[in-house]
């Protein structure tokens, strides 16, 4: 496989591309992170890309363990007070290889969904790399939602990157494009459209709740 290094800094710089010549309206339009605009994970992506196991620690300890205060706390941090003061620190931290202690095919579903967060709103596609995206999948499917992950809301059913030829799990089959499928186990539900199946509805009634 890949060193995963080299596809997080390829990440990154189709990212940094992406975000060049943005206007102040594209940077302050909504994402797909509720809450946040793409000003915000963009600052998020450079709190990620800052992250050690010992930083990781106290700022969880700082947000009483909550990883939604954690996060938060880390973008405003980071949020610069212009898109182009963010986008130049950034361009700052885009080989950086610390890590804040997980597997490091974490750092490939940050890169991945973070950028579709960014770009599916404001209209940009991208051709992921086959072994970025399937390998955030992957890693999805068998880490523990509490972890950031998607292994229960997976369970049973099965998984068909349509664009790719492979499949993850079994049981009751959910059919896509294998970015689709990383996004909707990661809980967005703007790339249900994207998929079919018998398994589409079970995804969708776990992640409302249901």
């Amino acid at each position: 496989m890949t060193d995963v290094w080299l596809l997080v800094h390829a990440e990154r710089a189709a990212l940094i591309d992406d975000l060049v010549g943005l206007t102040d309206a594209q940077w302050a339009h909504p994402s797909l992170c509720e809450g946040w605009t793409v000003h915000d994970v963009a600052a998020h992506l450079v709190d990620n890309a800052m992250a050690t196991r010992r930083g990781i620690l106290l700022a969880m300890v700082r947000a009483r363990f909550d990883f939604d205060r954690q996060n938060a706390h880390g973008a405003a941090r980071e949020r610069r007070t212009t898109p182009a003061e963010t986008l130049d620190r950034l361009r700052e931290v885009a080989l950086r290889t610390t890590t804040p202690g997980a597997p490091l095919d974490s750092r490939l579903v940050e890169e991945v969904v973070h950028g579709e967060d960014i770009r599916r709103p404001l209209g940009i596609t991208r051709s992921y790399p086959r072994e970025a995206v399937l390998r955030a999948l992957a890693y999805q499917a068998h880490t523990w939602v509490g972890l950031g992950g998607a292994k229960q809301h997976v369970a049973g059913l099965r998984l068909v990157a349509t664009d790719h030829g492979v499949s993850l799990g079994e049981g009751t089959e959910v059919r896509g494009p294998a970015v689709s499928l990383l996004l909707a186990a990661s809980g967005r539900t703007v790339a249900f459209g994207d998929l079919e199946g018998p398994g589409v509805a079970t995804l969708a009634g776990r992640l409302s709740g249901r």
